[in-house]
Order: C-alpha cells, then structure tokens, then sequence
C-alpha cells in the first residue's frame, strides 16, 4: 500500500499487530506517552463518558441499573481481555482469529515493542476499545433487560464476535487483506456494536407501556455532561489509532473536531427545521454522530473530506432516530442503531469515497480505483452487520435459557435500580 504507507498508516490503523511488529525496535518516550495518554482518554469515554450519556437518556428508576451495567461490563471485559482476548485478536493466525500465543499475556515481555511504544500499552489501548464497544450495546436493552443475562451475552458476543471482527480489520485478517479501511472502529466498533444492540432490542422485547406512556430522559444535563466526556476521550479514540504521535495523528484530530462540529450544526438546524425548536438533546445527538461518523475515516481523509461527512452524517443521523426508528419498529432507548449503526455505515461508505487523493485523502492502495475501495467497504460492513447479528442471536438466546432475558413487568414498571440493585438514584 505504497501511498498509506507513505503517511505512515501501514504501521498504525491498518495492521496494527503484524506490520508494528516489524518496525525499528526502538522504544521512542514520546510515542509512549501519547498512547498512554490515548489509552486513559478511551478508558474515560466509557466510565464515566457512556455511563452518564446513557443514565441520562433512560428514566430516572432505572439510571443506576445502567451505570452498574457499563460499570460491570467494562471490567469483565478487561479480565477476559487479559486472559484470552488479546492474543486471539492481535497474535498471528490465521484469517480470522488469532492463536493462543499471548493468553494470559505470556510471551510478551515487559520490554516488548509493538513499532515505537511497547506492547503493554498496546493491548490496554485495544482493551480500551472492546470495554467500550460492548458497553454501546446495553443502550439499546436498557430498562428491562435481566443483568445476569447482560453478563452471559457479553462473554458470548466478545468471544465469538468482536475478536473476530477486530482480527480480520486491524490484525492482518481476511478483512484488511481485501483492503478495507477503518482508521479507528467504523465496523469493528459502531457497527459491530449497534447491530448485536438491534438484535438484542428485536429479542428482549418493547419495554412495557412503549407507545403509550412517556419515556423521555430523565436529566438531559446528566446526557450532555456525558457527550463532553465522550467528545474529550474520541480524541484519544481517533488521533491514537495513528499508533504513534506523528502527522497522521494530527490530521486524525483535526478531521475529529471539523467533523464533530459539522455533524453538530445539520442536526440541530435539520431537528429546528422539522419542529420548530432546536433542542440540547439534538446537539448533544449531533456530536455523537460527527465523531462516530469520521471514526472510520480520520486517518485516510483530508479536512475537506471530513467536513462533508461531518455534514452528511448529522443528516443521517437524525433520519436514523426518527424515521429509521419507526420503520423498524424497534424499541432502542439510547438509540444506539440510530446513530452508531447508521454513522458507523455512512462513514465507511464515505471513507472509500474521499480517501482518494483527488479529494484530499491520503490515496488508495497501488492499482485501487474508487469504485473498488467502495465496493471494499460495503462488503466489510455486510460481512460486519451480518456476522455479529448471527452472534448476538445466539448470545441473547443461550441467556435466555440459562437465566431469562427480561424481568417481570411487575419489576419493570417499579423500576431496576429496586429490583436488580437494591438503591435509589435519587430520594423523594
């Protein structure tokens, strides 16, 4: 991939395992501590960032059962990432998975170098990701879903899902050797994310009452609080996937604020325009979708590129949560396919649009036409949509089994945070 390599991507997004491991041995202190930096930054954006910006959305009976949720999921995911996870995503493989070298992080010494930072660091940056990634799902499942029943999935869809996926797009899988591009989780997180959440809405079912009495959220500042904190850490989320402080990391970051502010600004005129009045709900919205949107494309795009998707998606977006939403009838209270699968696909048809240098982006692979790479990314979002819907299919139904998926109206109407945890959020 001569131009991308050029840029430096083929040591950072692209394979992130494989080709860092053939770089310079040299452990560069800079490099270190940005990724330490990003690291932390990611780490941030799900506790607190995803739990505040989902407690918000949801009612106020069921905000702690959400918190607990993001919290538990986030440290299961930590220990299972440690034990297995890491090494059957990033170690050498085969196509689709990796091996069992590195379970446990045996064979990877304290001194270990992936490219110029070491390999600790590594795999807690991409540990960062999959907290972050299974905590979007429990957006869509909230306010009725058993938490016993969350915890089971998790193993289930992390395992057989995200490890996956993540190995065929950032380790040298089937995958990145097709081409595809996603600088820094379009299909390994949005997508991956926002569709087990579908299945999982479709499987446990409209929440009691849905339609006919109100659920609006129960402290939008409590959202908004959220949007900044997941705004603040995205820029670790996309500027550290250049895997090294360098000019692709700068332009990453550049294309995240441009971005952002672009989604920003046709959301809330497009939500004014529809009826009548702009809401915090609607900005806060718009910065999800701008960030989610350029994930996938920061890296590969120039400014001009990301302003477009940047605009595009906030359309997008606010289409997914209103129109889209109806059309499947779906009961999704955080709106995580809305925005996250939506954006997460608009953004990687995009990317294989304006990564062309004739646009402003860093060029395609030697001999790549755009039709091509375009046709490269909606294969990688098909492969992505239908291989984690089968998954999380069957996640949600061996939970089922084992524990039930949904509580009992009884408990749902009274509210979660009694009935699976016991505590109050706020006393009368």
């Amino acid at each position: 991939m001569k131009k991308l390599a050029k840029f430096g991507l083929a040591g950072g997004a692209l394979l992130p395992s494989l080709a860092m491991a053939a770089a310079p041995a040299v452990a560069d202190k800079a490099d270190n501590a940005f990724m330490m930096i990003c690291t932390a930054l990611v780490l941030f954006m799900t506790i607190p960032g995803i739990a505040l910006f989902y407690g918000g959305l949801i009612r106020a009976k069921n905000v702690l059962s959400m918190l607990t949720q993001v919290a538990m999921t986030f440290a299961m995911v930590c220990v299972l990432w440690m034990v297995y996870g890491y090494s059957l995503a990033f170690s050498e493989g085969n196509a689709f998975f990796g091996s069992f070298n590195w379970v446990m992080l045996k064979n990877i010494a304290p001194i270990a170098l992936m490219g110029s930072f070491y390999q600790y660091i590594h795999v807690a940056f991409q540990a960062s990701f999959a907290c972050i990634t299974v905590g979007l799902i429990v957006g869509a499942i909230a306010e009725r879903i058993r938490f016993s029943a969350v915890l089971i999935f998790v193993v289930i869809w992390l395992t057989f899902a995200y490890l996956l996926i993540a190995h065929m797009v950032w380790a040298g899988g089937f995958l990145a050797q097709d081409g595809a591009l996603d600088f820094a989780g379009g299909t390994v997180v949005h997508i991956n994310a926002a569709v087990a959440g579908l299945v999982g809405a479709y499987l446990v079912g409209k929440r009691a009452g849905f339609g006919k009495e109100s659920f609006k959220p129960h402290n939008l500042p409590m959202v908004f609080t959220g949007t900044a904190i997941l705004y603040f850490g995205w820029f670790g989320f996309n500027a550290g996937s250049a895997s090294a402080a360098n000019e692709i990391a700068g332009l990453a970051f550049l294309n995240t604020v441009i971005a952002t502010a672009g989604a920003m600004l046709t959301w809330t005129f497009g939500e004014w325009a529809l009826r009548g009045k702009p809401s915090l709900l609607g900005v806060s919205s718009g910065v999800i979708a701008g960030l989610v949107a350029i994930t996938p494309a920061c890296g590969y795009v120039g400014v001009g590129g990301a302003l477009i998707i940047g605009l595009v998606g906030g359309l997008a977006g606010l289409w997914g949560v209103t129109s889209l939403k109806k059309w499947l009838r779906i009961d999704d209270p955080c709106d995580v396919f809305g925005v996250h699968g939506v954006h997460g696909i608009v953004g990687c048809i995009m990317t294989g649009i304006f990564a062309s240098s004739s646009l402003g982006g860093v060029g395609y692979a030697e001999g790549v036409t755009m039709g091509h790479q375009i046709w490269v990314q909606l294969f990688s979002d098909g492969l992505t949509i239908v291989w984690t819907a089968v998954v999380a299919f069957i996640g949600f139904k061996v939970a089922d089994v084992i524990v039930g998926l949904r509580v009992s109206e009884d408990q749902e109407r009274e509210g979660l945070d009694v009935n699976s945890h016991g505590e109050n959020a706020y006393n009368n």
